[in-house]
């Protein structure tokens, strides 16, 4: 509505005026929001340059090993230090297997153990079963210098007394064998005053022989032993039987009583 005195020119000045001010305004807005984003862009590189974050790839990246030695451990050098021992035994005893490693002595120490092992079972497996009857190998060649007499007393000559004697004592050399009279197992291996070092054998059906005056005895106890195996050899005579001479004291058993080997003996 038009002022009373305004005339239309006035008017159109005044709008015109009002449109100038509105898009000086509006280019003012424009400058200032250019302004901000140019702002916002220069931050947000910044920011970007200086996160090492941003510059790494967002996929894992493997290490290049190639030609880098495996870190040395503990384990690592013991392992080493086992297998340069075993090479230098190998070569020591004249092996050219250069490729020797602890897995190989452990398996020698296997093979060895199943080696034990069968002939524990092979031993296992033998039946003795001597009955009586069969006739045995003399432990060694030689005169009887003193007889078995349980029932009635014999003279030892050392001892120079009478008295009852559950053994044979055979004249034998210093150092010659001792054989196991046949197949036998090692019952015990000892030594007495009297009869020095022995072997006892378990002949089978509650036959016991027991050879003393030994030395370098050759059996343990456990084994297995057929007949004739040396079992030791003629050792020095105790004092008991200085004045007899070498000898080798042979006694036979049955359900633990003694009984004259040379019934037995072939």
């Amino acid at each position: 509505m038009m002022r009373p005195g305004n005339t239309i020119t006035e008017v159109i000045n005044v709008k015109n005026k009002v449109n100038q001010l509105f898009r000086d305004k509006l280019v003012l807005v424009m400058m200032v929001l250019g302004l901000l984003t140019v702002v916002a862009a220069a931050g947000a590189m910044k920011i970007r340059r200086g996160d090492p974050a941003q510059d790494q790839t967002p996929y894992l990246e493997r290490p290049d090993t190639q030609g880098i030695l495996a870190e040395e451990t503990p384990q690592n050098r013991a392992g080493s230090r086992e297998k340069k021992e075993a090479e230098t035994r190998a070569r020591a005893a004249g092996s050219s297997d250069a490729s020797y490693s602890p897995s190989d002595k452990s398996g020698e120490r296997e093979e060895a153990a199943q080696a034990a092992e069968s002939g524990r079972s092979a031993a296992r497996a033998v039946t003795l079963d001597y009955n009586g009857t069969d006739r045995l190998s003399w432990p060694v060649r030689g005169n009887v210098l003193i007889d078995y007499s349980m029932e009635t007393t014999t003279y030892f000559p050392t001892l120079d007394q009478y008295k009852c004697n559950p053994a044979l004592i055979i004249q034998g050399e210093v150092s010659d064998p001792v054989c196991a009279p046949k197949e036998a197992r090692v019952l015990e291996i000892g030594s007495d005053e009297e009869i020095g070092n022995y072997v006892v054998l378990d002949l089978g059906s509650e036959y016991t022989a027991v050879c003393g005056q030994l030395k370098d005895i050759q059996v343990a106890e456990n084994q297995y032993v057929s007949g004739n195996t040396t079992l030791g050899y003629i050792a020095e005579p105790t004092k008991y039987y200085s004045v007899e001479g070498d000898n080798v004291y042979f006694r036979l058993t049955h359900a633990g009583e003694p009984v004259d080997a040379l019934d037995y003996l072939e």
